[in-house]
């Protein structure tokens, strides 16, 4: 009898502890909604970006702005800054357009510093196909040089790699 009891009691709270584990409703009652995406742009059906005689494209952080154009080796490079002005130490965002339609094949990087990237976050660009550019987040070093820039590295499908900047936002 003792041996029964000996494995029956832990098959029971094996059994308790496997239906307790079983996949719930979340709780939504109070819970916030759910979060847009880090940088409010909006992709695949949706359509913030500005248009013929608008400004910027409207983001949940305010506005991007238009930073203008700049060469990176032979490319004119089209730029737009979102989240606001760039700070010490806080996320800047940067949309890029390139010269040429590319589907994402391009690797399109960048970081806000100096073009040595000394103490600066380089962030990967993701591609939206919606909008044909591309999204990039990377974090200002602290302290900020008052001559900072965006600098923006291209690497084509073809492996070639060129580098150019613009200045923020500040």
């Amino acid at each position: 009898m003792k041996i029964k009891t000996t494995l029956t009691i832990p098959a029971f709270a094996m059994s308790a502890l496997l239906i307790g584990c079983g996949e719930k409703e979340p709780n939504t009652a109070g819970s916030p909604p759910p979060a847009k995406e880090a940088h409010g742009h909006a992709h695949e059906g949706e359509d913030d970006h500005a248009h013929e005689g608008e400004e910027g494209h409207a983001h949940e952080e305010g506005e991007e702005v238009s930073l203008g154009t700049f060469m990176a080796g032979e490319m004119e490079i089209e730029a737009a800054q979102g989240h606001g002005m760039v700070e010490a130490g806080k996320e800047g965002h940067l949309v890029i357009k390139l010269p040429y339609k590319d589907d994402g094949a391009s690797v399109v990087r960048a970081w806000i510093g100096t073009e040595d990237r000394t103490m600066s976050a380089v962030g990967k660009g993701d591609y939206a196909p919606s909008h044909d550019d591309y999204d990039i987040h990377a974090m200002a070093p602290s302290p900020l040089a008052a001559d900072a820039k965006w600098w923006v590295e291209v690497e084509k499908p073809d492996g070639t790699k060129t580098v150019g900047s613009i200045a923020p936002k500040m």
